[in-house]
């Protein structure tokens, strides 16, 4: 395999994928191997997936089928979290070489010296509770914002979710490291840093992978690095991509409402507006603690952009309690919403409640809240009309015209300036 030279990757899913990625790319780039676009010919096709939709899944096996009829030569490498979940089903797919689970991820360049084409697909994965290392990685040169990720894995047993079977226990980098991938990041020219993990708030939990995984054994949390990465030179920008509302401490909704760095935006899941549905999820937390959170940020942060999970169609939501969800996000002083369809996944606690929700019944409930969705930023960004608020500019071109957000999240489209590029310039609504 010394002969293959070029390498193409696809992401799939979250931030958290696109920081691993990126990481891996630099992993091949310093073996030798030149980064091709996905639509290219390559001799090594990587795809890193997601499973946390039944779509995720699909979209993976087309991928593989596309290659198979560009380049049928070329190898094909699955990794990621559908690769740890069902790393014998994607190795049955025709045209795949490697499986590589979690832990086995981040050792991607010696798995490729050892492939040949032709081969029958080989799988390199392990139980999902022997993974216990923590790879630190970050996206960087894809766009204008870099996503860093801190933290891995989870420790809730939410009843729609297989990430934790995926994933494995949460654990984190340590703050000293974090600092020190920030400072090379400012190097780098990048602005702005995204904040990633599966369980943000988490962070803390499991020192580097080391030790128990079960308990807190080191004095950090999610609270000490956000003070430490407020005083890094050289990042203007930081953004807290998703923080469960029952870590999302009033320290940290302050501290954000004083800090000149982290920006006036927050994801929050919050998946249902009904307790009963929540209960039945396995949330952590009730919709008033949630009502609670958003009502704190917009006392201290008015201009504050606030982002919500929600999941429709789940097993026993009825058309009154999906209304309770509705009511409750259309009473919420809240920005957009990010809507899912719920997914049957194997191996959840889920697939034990009923009644199911007809799938034509989940896109209707989609469609509703998407329009909702539509409304609350069009007015979130309408209460911000001619305010002057600082926006930065990403690179790319879309038909003559740039894109860039400003510091609470609402996008603005103009036509292209190249010194505006990776700029903060202050720009009235």
């Amino acid at each position: 395999m010394a002969a293959a030279k070029t390498v193409a990757f696809h992401t799939l899913g979250c931030k958290l994928n696109y920081s691993e990625t990126s990481t891996l790319s630099r992993q091949m780039e310093s073996e030798g191997f030149e980064k091709k676009e996905f639509d290219d010919l390559a001799d090594v096709y990587v795809i890193n997936t997601c499973s946390v939709t039944d779509n995720a899944d699909k979209e993976c096996r087309q991928l593989v089928r596309r290659i198979q009829r560009k380049s049928p030569e070329s190898l094909v490498v699955i990794t990621g979290c559908y690769a740890q979940l069902k790393p014998k089903e994607i190795a049955e797919i025709p045209g795949v070489d490697l499986v590589l689970g979690a832990a086995e991820k981040f050792n991607i360049v010696s798995h490729i010296k050892e492939l040949a084409k032709g081969d029958s697909a080989k799988i390199s994965s392990c139980d999902i509770e022997d993974v216990s290392g923590f790879n630190a990685s970050y996206s960087i040169n894809d766009r204008t914002r870099t996503f860093l990720k801190v933290q891995d894995g989870c420790d809730y047993t939410c009843s729609f979710c297989t990430i934790p079977q995926a994933r494995g226990k949460s654990r984190s980098d340590n703050v000293a490291n974090v600092i020190a991938n920030a400072k090379e990041i400012a190097t780098g020219g990048s602005k702005e840093i995204v904040l990633t993990g599966v369980n943000l708030g988490d962070f803390g939990k499991g020192a580097d992978g080391n030790g128990s995984l079960s308990i807190y054994n080191r004095e950090e949390n999610f609270f000490d690095l956000i003070q430490q990465l407020d005083k890094v030179e050289g990042i203007e920008r930081y953004r807290i991509s998703s923080i469960e509302p029952n870590l999302l401490t009033n320290e940290i909704i302050e501290f954000v409402s004083r800090s000149k760095k982290f920006m006036p935006h927050f994801h929050i899941p919050l998946q249902s507006g009904s307790n009963t549905i929540l209960g039945m999820m396995r949330r952590r937390y009730k919709r008033e603690l949630y009502a609670e959170r958003v009502a704190l940020i917009k006392q201290l942060m008015p201009h504050c952009c606030i982002g919500v999970d929600v999941i429709v169609g789940f097993p026993g939501e009825t058309d009154e309690l999906f209304k309770e969800t509705f009511d409750f996000l259309h009473s919420l002083d809240v920005s957009y919403l990010h809507v899912f369809t719920y997914s049957e996944r194997d191996n959840t606690h889920a697939l034990t409640l009923g009644p199911v929700v007809p799938m034509t019944t989940r896109y209707e409930r989609n469609k509703t809240l998407r329009n909702l969705s539509y409304m609350k930023m069009q007015y979130f960004t309408e209460q911000h009309a001619g305010e002057t608020r600082p926006v930065l500019f990403e690179g790319h071109s879309k038909n003559g015209m740039m894109e860039g957000y400003t510091d609470n999240y609402i996008k603005i489209t103009t036509p292209f300036k190249e010194e505006w590029v990776n700029e903060i310039v202050d720009w009235k609504i």
